[in-house]
């Protein structure tokens, strides 16, 4: 069974690495020419997907069904062709005109994932309750 909150988490803290990873190439090359791939590794990548990690264990810890599943794949995948598309036009792989539909159908697969997990929030937002709190939180609440 897929972890939800785990795997947005996880992908999250490899987006991360990606990100910290490609910013230190640029600082020690002196070619910042990847500044856009850099933010989008780290907004998208990291930020996002930890934030989607905390919104499913903190608001839906139940979280795990179809629609969940089909939000997180949809949100990486995208993130990742996304990426690759941004890395491939800075680094003058491709022209624009050859990369462009990808990067529309990645920043599509992106803007779908946000409204999945909008309406997965809106559907069910219900916080964590007191057995999911951490145990210093917990053993401080009357029985």
């Amino acid at each position: 069974m897929i972890k939800v909150a785990r795997a947005h988490t996880l992908f999250g803290l490899v987006f991360a690495v990606i990100g910290m990873g490609l910013g230190i190439y640029m600082a020690a090359s002196h070619d910042h020419g990847q500044h856009v791939t850099h933010a989008h590794v780290l907004l998208l990548g990291l930020v996002v997907s930890l934030l989607y990690g905390m919104v499913c264990r903190l608001w839906r810890p139940e979280v795990s069904g179809r629609l969940a599943k089909i939000q997180l794949v949809l949100h990486q995948v995208g993130t990742l062709l996304l990426v690759a598309g941004l890395y491939m036009l800075y680094g003058a792989v491709l022209p624009e005109p050859s990369i462009a539909p990808l990067l529309g159908i990645a920043s599509l697969a992106v803007l779908g994932a946000a409204v999945l997990m909008l309406f997965i929030f809106v559907r069910g937002a219900t916080p964590v309750a007191t057995a999911n709190k951490p145990r210093w939180q917990a053993a401080q609440e009357p029985s």
